[in-house]
């Protein structure tokens, strides 16, 4: 593929293109470990590509609801070479962060191609076959950096079907003002479910209702320290093949400056989950109702895999068995942005990782 492409949107059909490594997602990891497979000897384009599904640079971020600023995500970590630009708190991160990745990827002219989405990744004697909605790759190696924002997960319970009220999932969530005078159940126990109570609670009446009660962290801030803890439980599950876990399942929960008042106001009352949902609310085992008007899953996403799953890398306990950044099955295919490296920061250093690895393996003389 000719580098005179570089930066322009290719919509080139039915072709067969070869490459070395295809880079699968365009987010913080995907960026990360384009610009070290780029500085470390990969030609953009004609070795090397990234193939994003989104219209636009942003990864997830562009995504987000509006309400979410950067005071709430407490900045972002500097993708490598260029730090992150100065911003102020009310900014919001679904404007901020894409224009801040638009830059980077111009700024080190990093081979993506958008929108392109990738259906499928097979094995092809000792190749792989990247099959996307408008060619085929043929690559040596496979960074896969897709994340899990289009995978939201939304568990069952009997009669979910029957609900006559509003249903979506915080990656559906439209902003607080949608749901005024409702009554509003808020399902999940993480951190967005914590932000997102805060705010609809403003405007609305809110229930709050997890599997387990909520952990609550008082004490020690979210520093490195706390971090290599959260990262070394999360890398010991992907070592032995279990499905990664939740941040907050390591970290419990802090309430943030702006969440202070829904507490003293008694938001965070939280009830035991229910036993099924009705067509107007919830009941509970006890035979206790709730009439709603909304259910907001805040219940987490699972990490966007389905296209790898005919390399068969799932273990029978449906995690990915992983060495760093390598599948333990094929040291060809890395997941980046996936188990401990699911952070910004993590990611940033796993992108590193994994080109690394890739060049001592397909570029041994230049490593």
């Amino acid at each position: 593929m000719s580098s005179t492409l570089a930066g322009k949107s290719l919509r080139v059909r039915n072709v067969e293109l070869g490459v070395k490594v295809v880079v699968i997602g365009a987010g913080q990891a995907g960026l990360s470990a384009a610009y070290h497979l780029v500085r470390m000897g990969f030609t953009p384009y004609d070795e090397v590509v990234v193939l994003d599904r989104n219209p636009a640079p942003g990864g997830a971020w562009q995504h987000r609801w509006d309400s979410l600023t950067m005071h709430d995500v407490h900045g972002i970590a500097n993708l490598p070479g260029v730090p992150v630009p100065p911003t102020v708190d009310s900014e919001r991160a679904n404007v901020f962060v894409p224009t801040y990745f638009a830059d980077y990827e111009k700024r080190f002219e990093l081979p993506v191609l958008r929108p392109v989405a990738v259906s499928s990744v097979h094995r092809r004697d000792e190749l792989f076959e990247v099959r996307t909605d408008q060619s085929t790759y043929v690559a040596e190696a496979i960074v896969n950096a897709t994340g899990t924002w289009n995978r939201p997960f939304i568990p069952w319970y009997p009669g979910i079907e029957t609900f006559g009220g509003r249903q979506l999932h915080t990656a559906d969530y439209p902003g607080a003002a949608d749901f005024a005078g409702q009554h509003v159940l808020v399902v999940g126990g993480g951190a967005s479910a914590v932000q997102l109570l805060a705010e609809i609670s403003e405007v609305a009446s809110t229930t709050w209702v997890t599997r387990r009660p909520p952990e609550w962290r008082t004490g020690e801030e979210f520093g490195p320290e706390l971090g290599r803890r959260v990262v070394a439980k999360v890398e010991e599950r992907v070592r032995a093949g279990l499905p990664p876990r939740s941040v907050v399942s390591v970290t419990g929960l802090q309430l943030r400056e702006q969440e202070q008042d829904a507490w003293r106001r008694g938001v965070y009352s939280r009830q035991p989950m229910f036993s099924r949902i009705t067509p107007d609310g919830v009941e509970w085992p006890d035979g206790r109702t709730l009439h709603v008007d909304a259910i907001l899953w805040a219940t987490g996403f699972r990490a966007d895999l389905a296209h790898l799953a005919p390399l068969r890398l799932r273990e029978p306990s449906g995690g990915i068995r992983m060495d760093g950044t390598r599948t333990v099955l094929d040291p060809r295919i890395h997941l980046v942005g996936y188990g401990p490296s699911a952070s910004t920061i993590g990611a940033n250093r796993a992108g590193f990782t994994a080109a690394r690895d890739l060049r001592n393996l397909l570029q041994p003389l230049a490593a």
